[in-house]
C-alpha cells in the first residue's frame, strides 16, 4: 500500500459517510487542502498522526503487515501447469 492508496480509502470512507472535506478538516483541525492533497496523493509526506486521526474518524484501521512479494509470470505459469 502507497499513500496514494491510504488516500484512497480515506476519501471513500469519507464520501460513504457524507461528509465534505472541509467538514472532516475542521473536525481534526486541517486544512481542506491538506486533507485533499491526502486524498489526491499530491501530498509527499503524511504524518502518521494525521493518519491516525483520519483513520479514528472514518472508522479506519491502519494495519503494519510482512510486505508480501507478487509472483512472478513465470511463477504463476508453472502453477497453472503443475494444477
Amino acid at each position: 500500500m502507497n499513500l496514494n492508496d491510504i488516500g484512497q480509502h480515506i476519501a471513500q470512507a469519507r464520501k460513504r459517510q457524507k461528509l465534505t472535506q472541509s467538514s472532516l478538516a475542521t473536525q481534526l483541525g486541517m486544512s481542506r487542502a491538506t486533507l485533499s492533497g491526502i486524498e489526491n496523493g499530491t501530498v509527499a509526506e503524511i504524518g502518521i498522526r494525521k493518519v491516525l486521526s483520519l483513520c479514528a474518524a472514518l472508522g479506519l484501521e491502519l494495519v503494519a503487515q510482512e510486505k508480501t512479494r507478487r509472483p512472478t509470470l513465470q511463477q504463476l505459469m508453472k502453477e497453472q501447469s503443475d494444477a
